[in-house]
């Protein structure tokens, strides 16, 4: 598969991905346990959140930027 075709894919599946765990994130967010924690608690949340998306999309971003086959 060319270089090209993988990103239009990869680029599919992250903004999918990203959507959805955008909702998630909001839900868990919104959640009664989240709101009645201490602001520091919360903070600490709320940052974890941010930065947790990348975890997953790591292995798709490696395949889309794996050189093509000669």
């Amino acid at each position: 598969m060319r270089r090209r075709l993988r990103k239009f894919i990869g680029a599919v599946l992250m903004l999918s991905f990203v959507i959805a765990y955008a909702l998630v994130a909001m839900a868990l967010a919104q959640a009664r346990i989240f709101q009645e924690a201490p602001g520091l608690l919360q903070g600490i949340g709320y940052a974890l959140l941010g930065i947790a998306w990348i975890f997953p999309l790591m292995p798709l971003i490696k395949w889309m930027e794996r050189p093509d086959a000669s």
